[in-house]
C-alpha cells in the first residue's frame, strides 16, 4: 500500500454471508494480491455477515473486474460496492502503530519501534508491516514458523522460500539454522523488502533473494536440488508448482507448503502425492475466523 505522499488510498467494500467470506478472501487476493491492494475481513455481527474490504491506490477497474470474476466463480449476484477514498496519512504507518509483538515456536516476531522485553529464550524476527506481505500474524505464517522448528536441523542445509514477501520465513530459516539461505518473489519491491528485512535481522550474508516467478531464475535453478522449498502463496499457485517443485527437491527432500484454507488441502495434497510426495505433520491454525493449514511433506 502506497504511502500518503503518492496515489490516493481507496477502500471498496461489501458484505458477505460468513460462509462465504474465506473464499471471497482468496478469489479477491489471488486477483488483486499482485496489484498491490491488500484484502480484510471482520465480522459484522456474532455469527453474522462479514464485511469484505479492499484497500489500494490502483485501478478501480483490476477491482470491479475481480469482484465480477469471484462473484461468477462463487455463481452468486455480484454484491453492490462502492469506493471510498480514505483519509490523506500515511496508512503503512498506520498499520505498523498497530502491530504488537507476539511469539510462535521459537521466535519473538516484534516491529522496529518495539525493541524492549525481547525474551532471551526465543530467536527475534524484527518485521515491519509494510509492502510485503508476511509479518507472521496470519496463521499461515505462524503455521511455517512453527513447523520449520520441528525440522531436524542437520537436513535442510540447501533450502529456498518462493513467493518471499517479506522474507520472513527466509530470516527465520537463516537464524534457525545459521546457513544460507534463497528466497524469491515475482515481486521487485518485495525483494528490495526482503533484502533490507534481511540485514536488520543480521543475516544479511546468509539471505539472498531474487526475482522469480516459482523457481524460474538462474540463481534458484542452479541450486537444485534443495532439500527444503518452503512456498505459503495460494493453493492454487501451489497446484500448478507441484511439478516444477518436484524436480527440484531431491528424493528424500521436504517442501512447506501453506496459503490453503483446510478445505483446500485435499485437492493441494492429491497434486503432491501424484509427484511422489507423501505427508509428514500438519497444522492448523485460525485467522478472522478461517482455518488456514500448513503441510510439510517428503518426496519418496
Amino acid at each position: 500500500m502506497s504511502p500518503a505522499s503518492m496515489n490516493p488510498v481507496r477502500k471498496a467494500g461489501f458484505v458477505a454471508p460468513a460462509a462465504q467470506r474465506a473464499a471471497w478472501e482468496v478469489l479477491l487476493e489471488e486477483r488483486l494480491g499482485e496489484e498491490g491492494f491488500i484484502v480484510t475481513s471482520c465480522e459484522v455481527s456474532r455469527d453474522g455477515p462479514w464485511r469484505i474490504d479492499i484497500f489500494g491506490d490502483g485501478s478501480a477497474a483490476l477491482v470491479e473486474a475481480a469482484i465480477k470474476t469471484a462473484a461468477k466463480a462463487l455463481d452468486i449476484a455480484e454484491p453492490d460496492w462502492a469506493w471510498e477514498e480514505l483519509p490523506d496519512i500515511d496508512w503503512v504507518a498506520e498499520n505498523q502503530r498497530s502491530f504488537r509483538p507476539f511469539a510462535v515456536g521459537p521466535f519473538w516476531v516484534h516491529p522496529s519501534h518495539v525493541t524492549d522485553g525481547i525474551p532471551t529464550s526465543l530467536l527475534p524476527l524484527r518485521i515491519d508491516a509494510g509492502l510485503a506481505f508476511g509479518t507472521g500474524t496470519h496463521a499461515t505464517t505462524r503455521g511455517c514458523l512453527e513447523l520449520l522448528a520441528t525440522i531436524d536441523p542437520s537436513e535442510p542445509a540447501n533450502a529456498v522460500d518462493v513467493g518471499c514477501g517479506s522474507g520472513i520465513l527466509a530470516i527465520a530459516m537463516a537464524k534457525l539454522w545459521r546457513r544460507q539461505i534463497w528466497g524469491g518473489d515475482n515481486d521487485a519491491e518485495a525483494v528490495a523488502v526482503a533484502e533490507e528485512n534481511a540485514g536488520l535481522n543480521g543475516v544479511g550474508e546468509l539471505c539472498r533473494f531474487t526475482v522469480a516467478s516459482g523457481l524460474q531464475a538462474p540463481e534458484l535453478a542452479a541450486r537444485a536440488p534443495y532439500d527444503l522449498i518452503v512456498a505459503n502463496i495460494l493453493a492454487g499457485p501451489l497446484v500448478d508448482l507441484s511439478e516444477s517443485f518436484a524436480a527440484a527437491v531431491r528424493p528424500g527432500g521436504r517442501v512447506l507448503l501453506s496459503g490453503l484454507l483446510v478445505e483446500q488441502a485435499a485437492l493441494v495434497l492429491s497434486a503432491y502425492a501424484d509427484r511422489g510426495f507423501s505427508f509428514e505433520r500438519r497444522l492448523d491454525l485460525e485467522t478472522g475466523g478461517a482455518w488456514w493449514r500448513s503441510l510439510l511433506l517428503r518426496r519418496n
